[in-house]
């Protein structure tokens, strides 16, 4: 059966109608008179052979058919003025807004930024760092990564990277003194711990890490705490202990040599994992798409990687 577009006036009219189930609010809207409104609702419902509002003693009231065929021309409509907004904006599609945990993009993202801007040497990237999660929503964000369990609902979601956490100190504290030879050792050295991520209740901590090694400590739970990942990370950097630390974030030190794991089987997975998102609701650009492959080819990059620290 061939499809056919129904005049888009008396759309328009209609589903501003229906929106504000009122003649006189929907001219308002759409500038015109309320006669002019209900003229092309007229002409609509004689073409699809039917009435689409019915009048109730306090204002309109939406047919059956009307409530059907409502909620479809509203997203139709939505979509017709983000097409809009593209066309009168052009440069817009060489930008992209990323929103990351700001540990991430300190660690992770920041030091790889060089190699996608070599790649697309068009594409502006904005970078949006905060602790609270975005409200893809509302914003003007075109991807997000985020930590967690997933399941983030309304989104498109796949996952990145998974994590894992291990201890990581400064190489000279491995032949100081006291030496960090074994996990008995840790004893004797200042713990640090990530406050970061102490919602998520299956992450090994300190006293789960230690237990899990039959490591008897007095106080597993003492030392400093941080609540930013990377700090935790520089705090071991500087000498100030040993960090229970998420890898993705400390594998360019490790790399470096700023940083070792002293033990060979100090690795434990985590629930939590690295999740890219954006809204179901529209469409990503080309842009947007671009990004969101260098991700991902890097973040297989990456995974490759881990194996060989």
């Amino acid at each position: 059966m061939t499809r056919s577009l129904l005049p888009l006036n008396a759309l328009r009219a209609f589903e501003a109608a229906a929106r504000h189930l009122s003649v006189s609010r929907a001219a308002d809207e759409l500038a015109v008179t309320p006669g002019a409104v209900s003229q092309q609702i007229k002409l609509l419902e004689d073409l699809v052979g039917g009435p689409l509002f019915r009048r109730e003693p306090r204002g309109l009231a939406l047919t059956d058919l009307g409530r059907a065929a409502a909620p479809a021309l509203r997203e139709g409509f939505e979509r017709l003025m983000d097409a809009s907004a593209l066309l009168r904006t052009p440069t817009r599609r060489r930008q992209v807004a990323i929103s990351v945990p700001p540990a991430f993009a300190a660690k992770w993202l920041l030091p790889r930024m060089d190699a996608f801007h070599d790649a697309h040497p068009e594409v502006e990237v904005w970078i949006s760092a905060d602790m609270e999660p975005a409200d893809l929503e509302e914003s003007e964000v075109d991807l997000a990564v985020r930590y967690g369990p997933g399941g983030y609902t309304g989104m498109v979601e796949e996952l990145l990277m998974r994590e894992a956490v291990l201890p990581v100190c400064a190489p000279a504290l491995l032949a100081g003194d006291p030496a960090l030879r074994t996990p008995a050792d840790l004893v004797r050295h200042q713990l640090l711990h990530d406050a970061a991520v102490d919602d998520d209740a299956g992450r090994p901590d300190w006293p789960m890490w230690l237990k899990a090694r039959g490591v008897r400590h007095p106080d597993p739970r003492r030392g400093s705490r941080f609540n930013d990942s990377s700090l935790l990370i520089q705090a071991a950097i500087a000498r100030r202990g040993v960090a229970l630390a998420r890898r993705a974030l400390a594998q360019d030190d490790l790399a470096a040599g700023r940083l070792v794991a002293p033990f060979a089987d100090g690795s434990e997975a985590v629930g939590y994992a690295y999740h890219l998102i954006r809204r179901r609701d529209r469409a990503p650009t080309r842009s947007a798409e671009s990004l969101a492959a260098w991700l991902r080819r890097e973040a297989i990059t990456h995974t490759d990687r881990l194996d060989q620290l």
